[in-house]
């Protein structure tokens, strides 16, 4: 979903973004790094964190991008240039999909020493998911994911075939996950250097997806001071002093909604309004909070942007509500109402994972029935 209600939104920063293995701060202690994908959604967000853990000075790093060549040259650039001599002193990660995990195996392993062990932190769940997508030949493909996308309608040979093929699609970009972790939890409160950061948990777009919010970033400014890394710094005094700062994750994007979609491993899900209810209890914090999402620019409007995305749903639900009363609709036939253009397999399959988390939040309210054809494919028509 473009945002058609951006005027709504704030971004301090403008059109600034970091180069490729350079940064930016966003608030006092907090750096913004920029790696690339090779999908449509191009790019994922990365944060690094002034910190100080045992008495040793350095930084925590926020997501990692996804194992391959290039984003591991464009850390080692960032590690030569952005750190300021210091170490990474450990990893957090919001969730487990491929672009935030992907590299944690490495980051870990890149800084830790003999006397010292540089940790992943993440949640339970997250940690166990990504532990079996990463060691599985079907995860996020293969045998399973298509019979799924059959039983909701996907019937095209061509696309089933390329399903089938996918059996390693996780693994070749989470190729391992660390061994110990350390468990994160909503409402943790985390001291990352001068800071205190308190986890938000968000469900329906991953298993127990972290953000972290912290409230009085300007605490940053009586930490120690440290060498200062190369990059350019906002020079905004609004954007400096925000109403605490959240590093979103997917939850909360500023451009585009967050995919929230019913895999194989879990078929008779309800994630939307897992998603809905999360977002919702971010209202609780102010609505000048300064976000950091891991997709497009810093923005501050958490309350109008969560309502967008709110009032979005809504209006899909309403879509998809008259579509089934005109006649019984599979996924596969609620995929041209909710995504006009044209999709490759990569965005088809979260299409059909979207189309039918919709179905679903209808069935799940009571609003729609749900039938198994004598095709095999489940169709939703009003109760």
């Amino acid at each position: 979903m473009a945002n058609l209600r951006e005027a709504e939104l704030h971004y301090p920063l403008a059109d600034a973004l970091p180069a490729l293995g350079d940064s930016i701060e966003v608030a006092p202690g907090v750096r913004w790094v920029r790696m690339q994908l090779p999908f449509e959604l191009d790019h994922i967000n990365l944060w690094l964190l002034r910190d100080c853990m045992d008495g040793i000075e350095g930084w925590s790093v926020v997501d990692c991008g996804i194992t391959n060549p290039a984003t591991i040259a464009a850390w080692e650039e960032v590690f030569a240039t952005q750190l300021g001599g210091l170490p990474v002193l450990r990893v957090l990660v919001t969730h487990m999909h491929p672009d935030h995990i992907g590299l944690a195996h490495w980051l870990t392993e890149r800084w830790s020493t003999p006397a010292r062990e540089c940790r992943l932190w993440i949640s339970t769940a997250d940690y166990t998911s990504a532990r079996v997508a990463s060691s599985s030949t079907s995860a996020f493909g293969g045998e399973n994911a298509a019979r799924h996308f059959m039983r909701h309608g996907l019937t095209d040979p061509g696309a089933i075939a390329k399903v089938r093929a996918r059996s390693n699609y996780y693994a070749a970009m989470v190729p391992n996950i660390p061994d110990r972790y350390r468990r994160l939890m909503d409402g943790n409160r985390i001291l990352i250097g001068a800071n205190e950061w308190h986890c938000h948990v968000g469900y329906g777009h991953a298993p127990e997806h972290m953000s972290l919010h912290c409230s009085d970033i300007d605490a940053a400014s009586k930490a120690p001071a440290a060498p200062p890394p190369r990059g350019g710094a906002l020079g905004l005094e609004a954007a400096r002093r925000p109403s605490g700062v959240l590093i979103s994750g997917d939850m909360v994007l500023p451009r585009i909604s967050t995919n929230v979609m019913v895999i194989d491993l879990e078929p008779e899900a309800d994630p939307l309004k897992l998603y809905l209810d999360s977002i919702e209890r971010l209202r609780a914090l102010p609505t000048d909070t300064l976000v950091l999402p891991s997709h497009g620019k810093p923005f501050t409007g958490l309350h109008q942007r969560i309502a967008q995305l709110r009032d979005h749903h809504v209006e899909r639900y309403a879509e998809v509500m008259s579509a089934c009363s005109e006649r019984p609709q599979c996924a596969a036939d609620i995929v041209p109402l909710l995504f006009k253009r044209k999709l490759d397999l990569h965005q088809l399959t979260f299409a059909m994972g979207e189309a039918i988390a919709h179905l679903h939040g209808l069935w799940h309210a009571g609003q729609l029935k749900r039938e198994l054809g004598t095709d095999g494919v489940f169709r939703f028509a009003p109760v």
